[in-house]
């Protein structure tokens, strides 16, 4: 067995940990600094066959691979560890001894807003939920986040794609209508189009969690993936990191269909380059020279119980964006729902009481109008 990987401090000989904020391993008790190398000559693009994937022995790893028995996330931890809580439930156990195979990143996408910042945003971000309910403002002080990395496909490609479809020029046309009065419309003379795209698709990214396709990380993207530094065991240094739940053919499956989404996008404005409109397109695309990359990116993690029902925070590690669930408060709801029937009903009888006055002065004025037809000798007040 191999001995526990940790990063000890030069001066007082304690473990360093990734600061986000210097960018470098720090230690916590004498604030000593050391640089973190990036070799940008070891981010890898592999080829997108079966026989290039790259698979590592358990022996081999640095970390050890364990799931998590109350939401089952397979998160990478160090070897020696005893117990860990899960970012995603909460939950604490003890670590298992098996270990899985598993890809070791080509790349990281480094932590840059630290843990202080995060609980600033945390806790501005409650502030500001009306309608959550008071007693919640005392309990998520003491909420902890967790930093955990998440794993990422990134996918490029050389396409040819060949497309067909119709343009559209619009005119206005003069007709007679059932009346035989002159009328005007819009109508649209198409023509059969055909043509090709050349283009590189570079860094098409996909989530390789499962968790991010039920929506749990949706709303805290986009990632800066041009940040991406070259992969050292020291950025994970104080932070945990999921293992892919997505595998290559379920990512390039899905990074496919962004590649055709995006095709039919550029056939689509290429044709309205030449005509007013665009439809019935089709593509055909081919593609060669596909890669892939294996990245991690980071994301701060809470989960909290109120009245027996668990709540999900979620921050972006590196630009701060935050997602969250919180419990509403049953009064603050209907106080809000009354104030707006409330405001309704107001509004209803002001624009009513508009609506009876205008009517009314509307009926004097035709009063007035006919008594002066009839009578013009006598003066009336309007």
């Amino acid at each position: 067995m191999m001995e526990k990987v940790t990063f000890r401090c030069e001066s007082c000989g304690s473990t360093m940990e990734f600061d986000a904020k210097e960018q470098m391993l720090k230690c916590p008790h004498c604030g000593t600094c050391t640089p973190i190398e990036d070799r940008e000559e070891t981010v890898i693009e592999h080829p997108l066959t079966l026989d290039a994937r790259r698979k590592i022995r358990v022996e081999e790893k640095e970390t050890k691979t364990i799931e998590c028995s109350g939401c089952g996330a397979k998160i990478e931890v160090e070897q020696f560890d005893a117990s860990v809580e899960c970012p995603y439930c909460g939950s604490s156990y003890i670590l298992a001894n098996e270990q899985q195979e598993t890809l070791i990143p080509d790349g990281v996408v480094p932590f840059r807003v630290d843990q202080k910042r995060v609980k600033e945003l945390f806790h501005q971000w409650m502030k500001g939920r009306f309608f959550a309910p008071n007693a919640l403002r005392s309990l998520y002080q003491r909420d902890k986040f967790l930093g955990i990395y998440l794993p990422y496909w990134t996918f490029d490609a050389k396409v040819h794609c060949s497309y067909t479809g119709r343009g559209g020029i619009t005119r206005t046309e003069h007709y007679k209508d059932s009346e035989g009065k002159e009328q005007t419309r819009v109508v649209i003379d198409w023509y059969y189009v055909h043509g090709t795209l050349e283009h590189f698709f570079d860094d098409v990214t996909v989530p390789a969690t499962k968790r991010f396709y039920s929506g749990f990380f949706q709303g805290i993207e986009p990632f800066a993936f041009q940040e991406l530094k070259s992969y050292s065991k020291a950025y994970l240094s104080g932070y945990l990191a999921e293992q892919y739940s997505v595998d290559l053919e379920q990512g390039h499956k899905e990074a496919i269909k962004k590649v055709q989404q995006m095709l039919y996008q550029m056939a689509e404005q290429e044709i309205e380059r030449r005509y007013d409109c665009a439809d019935s397109i089709h593509i055909s695309p081919h593609f060669s020279d596909e890669t892939y990359k294996y990245i991690l990116v980071p994301v701060y993690s809470t989960s909290y119980q109120f009245k027996g029902k668990q709540y999900h925070v979620l921050i972006n590690g590196q630009n701060g964006k935050i997602k969250g669930e919180y419990p509403k408060s049953p009064v603050k709801v209907a106080i809000a729902t009354i104030g707006i029937i409330i405001m309704l009903v107001l509004l209803y009888f002001l624009f009513s009481d508009l609506t009876n006055v205008k009517t009314e002065v509307s009926q004097q004025v035709e009063e007035i109008e006919t008594a002066v037809v009839m009578d013009e000798g006598k003066d009336y007040d309007i």
